[in-house]
């Protein structure tokens, strides 16, 4: 049996998340901003008592701001025992690719190459498998990654 993926939309492209990084997808409606966080980092907010670190996915891969519009799905996942929810587009649906994870034959820009992990094929389309905790390191960590 092939691993789940979950497809979402980061930075207007579809991608997949392997699902056994991802706790839950959350409705947010209220993130607390954070001063001297880094560009990435979009605020606080807390899901059932606990304070969760928001990361702004498509500034995450260094493609602009997040469009926040006071609400947005987020994914929820653990990185290293700390709870981050990564603000995504849109959350399509959970599959199970017929082939495992190749390496990617695409020729990726540096932000989207340092968070990929390979591809997926779906439906006959190829999706990046992205690592959330890429993600959560942000862009001027790449060394820590």
């Amino acid at each position: 049996m092939n691993s789940l993926y979950l497809i979402v939309t980061i930075a207007g492209q579809r991608v997949a998340l392997p699902a056994v990084t991802v706790e839950s997808v959350v409705e947010i409606d209220s993130i607390e901003r954070v001063p001297l966080v880094a560009p990435h980092v979009a605020g606080l907010f807390a899901l059932r008592s606990r304070v969760m670190t928001v990361i702004d996915s498509s500034a995450a891969v260094e493609l602009g701001a997040f469009a926040w519009n006071g609400h947005a799905e987020a994914v929820i996942v653990n990185c290293d025992g700390h709870g981050y929810a990564i603000l995504v587009e849109n959350v399509d649906d959970v599959v199970e690719p017929p082939a495992s994870v190749v390496p990617s034959r695409a020729v990726l820009a540096p932000s989207w190459a340092r968070v990929a992990r390979g591809t997926i094929e779906i439906d006959g389309e190829a999706l990046l498998v992205v690592g959330p905790e890429a993600l959560v390191v942000g862009p001027g960590f790449a060394a820590a990654a």
